[in-house]
């Protein structure tokens, strides 16, 4: 039996919990997401 998970709701799960942890992290998060996002799409075929 095998569990794949999605990558892009799992960032956002661990930044909705670090964002209602420390609101002042947001601007970091966002920045994070956004460079991940950005790093996943110009490599479509990278296995996480």
């Amino acid at each position: 039996m095998t569990i794949h998970f999605a990558l892009a709701p799992l960032i956002a799960l661990i930044a909705g919990i670090l964002i209602l942890i420390s609101p002042r992290l947001l601007n970091y998060i966002v920045a994070l997401y956004l460079i991940i996002i950005g790093v996943i799409g110009l490599f479509p075929n990278l296995r996480l």
